[in-house]
């Protein structure tokens, strides 16, 4: 691997090391919602793949000030330039399968299938009874959050084939972002900052000839470029430095099992800032997904 510790400020080490990485996380959690509500908003006028167009390139541009990724692609050693390159595809075809999914979907059911990759993340090697018990409350939660059981049962709910494709594919590839984003963060909070700037390069080169007829649509509409923009900070700048930030200092299978804290954090925002009182199913998974994180014990290996 390079030495990239002149590439990605030390800011992020410090920021990594200083801070717990939960609270890394949960800023994670709470801006992985605010990029969601921001794309859906925006697909009628720019188009589903549009959007994810601008999620990518604005991205990448943001990093590009702060990670110098051509300079870290270029210095890499050939088995990091295998990562960043598995990185970066993986970026770009999860985020367009991601909104591919939502067009015909419910999002709990895309939330449902993509929870499923990481809780096989977390169950992998998982060797106390302790963890295993913080596995299934947490499952269970996670139920709850999204209304699954009732989504099934709603006779009008209809199974959208090529959506559930999207969806399975976009789960897939989250599960390669979890894995690979951890191996990122192995060299430190800074170096994973790099690396992501280059594997978020690496998307943008892509993603450029499947969404761009989309996004020129919009070119000449300052208000919709700037809100696909701030698709992208939203996002992906903001969630996935801090998701390196946490993956630094976590273990990938405690990582992945607080992944469950998103539902979560999604039915405590809707209830604070937009008053969406939770039933009681909702209160009670959110409770159970909190008991499961509290429950579980890192374990490193």
């Amino acid at each position: 691997m390079s030495n990239s510790t002149h590439i990605a400020p030390p800011l992020f080490n410090r920021a990594a090391e200083t801070l717990p990485p939960h609270l890394w996380f949960g800023v994670s959690a709470v801006f992985h919602y605010l990029g969601p509500a921001f794309a859906v908003l925006l697909f009628p006028a720019v188009g589903v793949l549009g959007v994810a167009w601008f999620r990518i390139v604005s991205a990448a541009a943001v990093l590009a000030l702060i990670s110098r990724p051509l300079q870290h692609f270029a210095t890499a050693a050939p088995r990091e330039r295998l990562l960043l390159l598995g990185l970066g595809l993986s970026l770009a075809v999860m985020n367009c399968a991601f909104y591919l999914a939502l067009e015909r979907l419910p999002i709990a059911l895309v939330a449902a299938i993509e929870f499923l990759g990481t809780v096989m993340v977390a169950l992998w090697g998982l060797r106390c009874r302790r963890n295993l018990m913080a596995l299934g409350l947490t499952v269970l939660g996670v139920l709850l959050l999204i209304g699954l059981p009732s989504l099934w049962l709603d006779s009008a709910f209809t199974l959208d084939g090529v959506g559930l494709l999207w969806a399975v594919l976009n789960g897939g590839l989250f599960v390669c972002y979890v894995v690979l984003g951890h191996r990122a963060a192995a060299g430190g909070a800074g170096t994973g900052v790099a690396r992501l700037g280059s594997a978020m390069m690496i998307a943008c080169i892509a993603v450029m000839p499947i969404g761009l007829w989309q996004a020129m649509q919009v070119f000449g509409a300052p208000l919709l470029v700037l809100a696909g923009v701030g698709v992208g900070l939203c996002s992906s700048v903001i969630p996935y430095i801090c998701d390196q930030l946490a993956m630094s200092r976590l273990p990938r299978r405690s990582f992945a099992l607080m992944l469950a804290l998103l539902p979560a954090t999604a039915t405590v925002i809707g209830m604070v800032v937009l008053q969406q009182l939770p039933s009681v199913a909702e209160a009670a998974g959110v409770l159970l997904v909190m008991a499961g994180v509290a429950l579980h014990r890192p374990l490193q290996f």
